[in-house]
């Protein structure tokens, strides 16, 4: 997994509430056993119209202004619904890195740290602020800097997030649950000879 350190990106909005998981990536799209290739369908319903491939010009992240966006601003309870794991590969092969939001399901945010994705819960207040400045300044960007924990905004203000010791090491190592595992790679080995030396002499 890519790990995470800092991140300057354009910024997309997305005001919605309860934001989940089959809006992020629909049902009909979890056919495929790779983390890759569904990025095209992300927000699949609000994001086409009935013929399912021309933009809606409804849904505001498909502006223009916000085409390449890396980071994207979502309200409360922003990845809920069922737990499934393409929810955030959806986000991360569209080429989100970052998702800001008031709150999030806690699958989901557990989710993203196995999938190099940072989601940073941020008060309802500044995250409203941040929606208004967005939609202000064309082109705005923010540097998240996850080593010192805090989000520099284009007029030099910082804004500082909270993130649990562990998964802050996570993304900064760019361990999923594989590479944790592998970190033990050593004792797996040991164990295995041993084991393998125990039943041969059994045998």
């Amino acid at each position: 997994m890519k790990s995470f350190t800092t991140h300057q990106g354009l910024v997309a909005p997305l005001e919605m509430m309860n934001v989940d998981t089959d809006q992020i990536i629909p049902k009909q799209f979890l056919k495929r056993i790779e983390r890759t290739g569904y990025g095209d369908v992300l927000f699949y319903d609000w994001r086409y119209l009935d013929d399912g491939k021309t933009p809606s010009p409804e849904f505001e992240p498909n502006a223009a202004r916000y085409q390449g966006a890396s980071i994207l601003l979502a309200k409360d309870n922003f990845g809920c619904g069922s737990s499934r794991e393409h929810a955030p590969w959806a986000l991360s092969d569209y080429g989100f890195r970052v998702l800001i939001a008031p709150s999030f399901a806690d699958i989901f945010y557990n989710n993203c740290f196995n999938n190099g994705l940072l989601p940073v819960i941020l008060d309802s207040a500044t995250v409203q602020n941040l929606f208004k400045e967005v939609r202000a300044t064309e082109g705005y960007t923010l540097t998240v800097d996850l080593e010192n924990q805090k989000i520099i905004k284009q007029d030099g203000a910082v804004i500082p997030f909270d993130i649990q010791p562990f998964l802050k090491q996570r993304l900064l190592n760019g361990w999923d649950q594989i590479g944790l595992t592998l970190r033990h790679e050593e004792k797996i080995t040991e164990y295995e000879r041993t084991r393998a030396l125990v039943y041969s002499r059994r045998a």
